[in-house]
């Protein structure tokens, strides 16, 4: 699969990595979106993801990070936390690894791809020292002994061992993001004086001697090499100078094939899955330093999801392999529609997280987990697609009311199955909250949603009518066979006095543009995600004094923690005050009642020009109730999709018109 196409040579071409011949300089970095359904080794819908993005030209498949096991006494529990765990029982020691491990690779080797199994302790038990291990938690480990280092390295040992026999090409140490070398690289996290601690030669004793023995297990027959953050930004820890001197240490050794690099926490600003905020390649300055220091290749990684970002890195020699991870996540054919010039019909990462953050947010089990992606459905249903997916036997008439994201996917799917689609948007444009999400600071990339939906509608000869409000006799005079009611949600206006007054505005017209906003804001807040942070951020960029008025203990609860970082962080410098606990009862001009949802005592605040309202919305069936009334089971097949059967968030609309677009 070498050599390149349409002005991507870089990219395509072929690179010697220790012992192992990458086809090209795309890689899919170790994720943990939980693929897998069962018991945590490779099964049907694990592979189906994963191959999915060999399949499509990725040259290097991470996969998913193998778990160690840790050395926790008998008489205490296993422990899970978001992002991190403590097991007795490692996968690589489960009946059947090596077989169905083993399976995986081979089907990444027969579609041209390397597989390189990332060897992981995030483990929130154990550390260098008893130090919290992020500012961001609470969370003090366990200070390991020599007895249970030595047991900690023969796990890495032992994996290693588990994975050539499997027949992996590489193997990556993970020494990021939290991860336990990282905590003994790590100046703040690492305070020992034994042969473990000191400066920054002998922080890096633990990386070298799990090298040492790795190497001494696989020989030279498979590629080894460590994934490395690139600067600390918590009180204490290193800097990218003193990176690059233990980094320095750790190549004198000569046990290293390649080196991945990043930036960022599990949790800070930034965050190592950098939200859409970050630029685009942002910190690729720490890919250039690296490779200036060593004379391996260099993998970085750190928001691209564009093809044309990546060649660019290559050419400016800040790698010599890109990570593009969610790229791949989003779609998996991005590398083969690159090298065959169709750059317009990639659908791109939106950088919203909901992949990477759904999986590490809660204590859920991994097992448990559905893997998600906001703007590719069949991320968690690649099983459902192979099985459902056929062209229409009978070619129907489908009309889809309404032009956001979930009308949009119904029409994609239905057409491509053949059916003659109409799409009757009542705006001027298509897009619908996709369109109103990109208008927010930092979130204009959800357009490439839209362009992309736009795109297919063009491509597969969907017939959108924009400005056509639909009645039920309007859809009913096309005569259609099936109509799928995408009317999306109306925001909530609470039944409380004063809240119709006319200095009181929606979120939604804010972010439009179209409401009157003084210079002093109360935004009203009973939403837990990224619409009350964006509405503020916006006011606050254009100068005013904003201040939130939030129902529960905090703003953003549901947003991911590799998101909520650079929220909080731009709130804080835009001089957004948060007031917590509050629950709007009147508006009386300037004046606001509120009352606590603890103790139901009152507040009042005044002083405020206008009043913005962030409480959700509420499902618009107007029309679907209308036509159910009037067909009463008979004629046209009906559907109600996405917001207006109820609002979620952008995934849940893209997989429910993908589901009712394989249906009709």
């Amino acid at each position: 699969m070498g050599g390149g196409g349409h002005g991507f040579e870089r990219l395509f071409s072929p690179i010697q990595v220790g012992p192992m011949l990458v086809p090209n300089r795309i890689c899919e970095t170790t994720n943990t979106i939980g693929a897998g359904r069962l018991d945590g080794l490779p099964d049907e819908p694990f592979v189906a993801h994963h191959l999915a993005k060999a399949q499509g030209g990725t040259g290097w498949i991470g996969s998913e990070t193998w778990l160690l096991n840790s050395p926790i006494p008998a008489e205490a529990a296993d422990e899970f936390f978001p992002g991190a765990a403590s097991t007795r029982m490692p996968l690589y020691a489960m009946p059947g690894f090596v077989e169905r491990t083993g399976a995986f690779f081979q089907a990444v080797h027969e579609a041209g791809a390397v597989a390189v199994s990332q060897l992981t302790h995030v483990s929130y038990t154990f550390g260098a020292s008893a130090v919290a291990l992020a500012e961001a938690y609470d969370w003090v480990p366990h200070a390991l002994d020599d007895d249970e280092i030595e047991m900690l390295l023969g796990t890495y040992v032992m994996a290693a061992s588990a994975l050539q026999a499997a027949g992996t090409d590489g193997l990556e140490v993970h020494c990021a993001h939290e991860a336990l070398p990282q905590l003994f690289l790590s100046p703040a996290t690492n305070q020992r004086s034994d042969r473990w601690g000191g400066d920054a030669l002998r922080r890096t004793a633990f990386v070298r001697e799990i090298l040492a023995r790795v190497r001494a297990a696989v020989g030279d027959g498979v590629a080894l090499g460590i994934r490395i953050g690139g600067w600390e930004t918590r009180q204490g820890g290193y800097s990218l100078l003193e990176m690059r001197e233990m980094l320095s240490h750790i190549a004198e050794t000569g046990l290293l094939d390649f080196v991945d690099v990043d930036m960022g926490s599990s949790h800070g600003v930034p965050s190592y899955v950098p939200p859409s905020y970050w630029g685009h390649g942002q910190f690729r300055e720490v890919g250039r330093a690296v490779k200036a220091d060593v004379d391996v290749p260099v993998l970085f990684s750190g928001r691209v999801n564009d093809p044309v970002v990546a060649e660019e890195l290559l050419a400016q020699q800040a790698c010599d392999l890109v990570g593009m991870t969610r790229a791949g996540i989003a779609d998996p054919e991005f590398p083969a529609k690159t090298r065959e010039g169709r750059l317009g019909e990639i659908r791109r990462c939106i950088a919203c997280n909901r992949c990477i953050g759904e999986t590490v947010q809660s204590y859920v089990p991994i097992f448990l987990k559905k893997p998600t992606c906001s703007v590719n459905p069949l991320v968690g249903n690649e099983l459902l697609w192979k099985a459902q997916y056929r062209p229409a036997s009978t070619r129907r008439r489908v009309v889809v009311v309404g032009g956001g994201a979930a009308g949009l996917e119904a029409a994609r799917v239905a057409a491509m199955r053949g059916h003659e689609v109409v799409v009757l948007e009542q705006g001027p444009a298509l897009g619908g909250q996709v369109r109103l999400a990109a208008k927010a600071p930092g979130r204009d990339s959800f357009e490439d949603l839209v362009i992309y939906q736009q795109t297919q509608m063009e491509t597969l000869g969907v017939d959108v009518r924009l400005s056509s409000r639909a009645g039920a006799d309007d859809v009913l005079a096309l005569e259609p066979d099936v109509v799928v009611c995408a009317t999306g949600s109306v925001p909530i206006r609470p039944d409380v006095p004063g809240a119709d007054a006319p200095h009181v505005v929606q979120g939604w017209d804010v972010l439009e543009g179209r409401a009157a906003v003084g210079e002093r804001v109360a935004v009203v807040s009973q939403e837990d995600h990224m619409e009350t942070p964006s509405v503020a951020d916006l006011l606050a960029s254009e100068g005013r004094q904003v201040e939130i008025l939030h129902h529960w203990t905090a703003v953003g609860r549901e947003v991911d923690r590799y998101t909520l970082g650079t929220v909080m962080c731009r709130l804080e410098e835009g001089g957004v005050r948060i007031r917590p606990g509050l629950l709007l009862t009147a508006v009386d001009g300037d004046r606001l009642e509120l009352v606590s949802p603890w103790t139901r005592a009152t507040r009042v605040l005044d002083g405020f020009d206008t009043v913005v309202l962030v409480y959700g919305s509420a499902p618009d069936t107007a029309l679907h109730d209308e036509l159910k009334r009037r067909l009463a089971g008979k004629g046209p097949r009906l559907f109600l999709v996405g917001s207006a059967w109820v609002p979620r968030r952008l995934a849940e609309a893209t997989q429910h018109g993908m589901k009712v677009g394989l249906e009709v």
